[in-house]
């Protein structure tokens, strides 16, 4: 268990009143959140929103500026999706990328065409003119290496616009319009492929936009404390603690700005790491100060999962498991208001595709997410607004110990999931222990923070093997580290 001190966790909310930012309209590209990560890196708040919502979105989000993104369709379908045309006459910059520049030049009297000459991969663009979005990155003359993904191009630039980039494959590699401050730019400044795409988006935002780049984990700490203090009043919160970084950076942030009415409950169902569950009474209990109440209900999830092999099947059991016990310590509580949940922004983004449509499941969530109706509690969700790194940057914000905010993913499931077949508590402490030496193996040579996360699986099957001068014949267990 790790020593944990006392911490004064009173705080002075400031209201910072940003404005500035930028609004992506999705097309449907499979890189679009990493726009929202490049401009969230340099600085400036931005929001992702499906083509079908931009136009309302356009009049109450009030942008410095719009980014549109890539996606699958063709400019010249008969359904082919567009960006609203009110766009094109609200003054503010605007950044079509592939097929979003395509859409730009076919709405502003461009054309665009399939072509047999389609580049996907790195791609040499040669510069041929300067513009404002290229300023301190390109220099006429300049060969610059991108990242392309097309079949259709521009061919026809619409009035005002100058080409000021080409590559062999693209004559329109980059537009320009300074005078309404309109770009298109044919490749993707977004991938890590693009060297000076960052650099790009950058120069969009803060140069052509003219946003400040003030956005950090302090101002959203201190908006998101007002915004907390706003919506819940005198109302009280309850959250499911998981262990796991979002619902502990959601509970501290939380706490933050309400105090003592905020319950936190953890749901112990005996799937944890070794000692989390301590760990997680202890940092917050004695450090934090926070209400919390520890269920150890590891029995009756074994129970539960008896005979449950089909990975899905076990998602669901524990889920409806979960949702059961929290609700008993929840009714034991009573006058609850609000029910916290740690979610992100790309569940946000992901829980619709680019049409406005529902995703297809690819597997259930273990989450909360049947409680609201169920206990007629309001959603608080403090975190919907931020990526997974920009959490753990907040958690540094709030203190949280680094064994904390660097914590590698782990399913809410638990050890259930990395056990394929039956669960029995045989396998969950063989798997426990030895994952716990897994990962003291990765701190001790230094790898931890440079993994993304590393697992054991316990594989149903056991094979012969030496231990000292003797046969054995044992589980198998494999590792991976990603």
């Amino acid at each position: 268990m790790r020593a944990v001190k006392p911490l004064n966790n009173t705080f002075e909310a400031v209201s910072t009143g940003l404005k500035n930012r930028i609004l992506i309209i999705d097309f449907g590209s499979q890189v679009t959140q990493l726009i929202a990560r490049r401009l969230r890196e340099a600085g400036v708040y931005c929001e992702i929103i499906p083509f079908s919502s931009a136009e309302s979105k356009l009049d109450t989000f009030s942008p410095q500026g719009v980014i549109l993104s890539g996606g699958p369709s063709s400019v010249l379908g008969t359904e082919a999706p567009k960006a609203p045309d009110k766009l094109f006459t609200m003054g503010i910059p605007v950044l079509g990328i592939c097929y979003g520049q395509q859409t730009m030049c076919a709405q502003l009297g461009g054309h665009a065409e399939t072509t047999d000459e389609r580049e996907f991969g790195r791609a040499q663009i040669d510069v041929i003119k300067g513009c404002s979005l290229f300023t301190e990155i390109w220099d006429p003359g300049d060969q610059a290496s991108v990242w392309m993904s097309h079949g259709d191009r521009v061919m026809e630039m619409p009035p005002g616009f100058n080409v000021v980039a080409k590559s062999e494959g693209a004559p329109f590699a980059a537009i320009a319009d300074d005078e309404r401050r309109f770009f298109g730019l044919q490749f993707h400044p977004e991938v890590i492929h693009t060297p000076d795409g960052a650099n790009l988006l950058r120069a969009f935002a803060l140069k052509v936009a003219n946003c400040s780049g003030d956005w950090s984990m302090n101002t959203f700490r201190a908006e998101a404390i007002e915004n907390i203090r706003t919506q819940v009043g005198n109302g009280r919160v309850i959250c499911g603690l998981s262990g796991g970084v979002d619902s502990s950076v959601a509970a501290v942030l939380i706490h933050q700005a309400i105090g003592d009415q905020l319950t936190c409950v953890l749901v112990d169902h005996g799937l944890m790491r070794t000692g989390e569950a301590n760990d997680v009474v202890e940092l917050f209990r004695e450090r934090f100060n926070i209400p919390l109440i520890h269920r150890d209900a590891s029995q009756l999830f074994l129970s539960e999962l008896n005979g449950v092999s089909d990975p899905e099947e076990k998602r669901k059991v524990i889920g409806n498991t979960f949702i059961n016990v929290f609700e008993e310590e929840a009714n034991k509580l009573g006058g609850t208001d609000f029910l916290a949940q740690g979610t992100l922004y790309p569940d946000v983004i992901e829980s619709l595709s680019f049409t406005g449509g529902p995703s297809a499941t690819i597997k259930s969530h273990h989450n909360v997410g049947g409680l609201p109706d169920r206990m007629r509690l309001k959603l608080l969700e403090p975190l919907r607004e931020l990526f997974k790194d920009e959490v753990r940057n907040l958690g540094v914000e709030l203190r949280l110990p680094d064994y904390m905010v660097g914590r590698h993913p782990f399913p809410g499931p638990g050890l259930a999931i990395r056990i394929p077949g039956p669960v029995g508590q045989e396998q969950i402490t063989i798997l426990r222990q030895a994952d716990d030496i897994y990962l003291d193996e990765i701190r001790v040579a230094g790898l931890y923070n440079e993994i993304w996360q590393a697992f054991c699986i316990l594989l149903p099957v056991k094979s012969v093997g030496v231990m000292g001068d003797s046969r054995t014949y044992e589980y198998v267990c494999a590792l991976r580290a990603v």
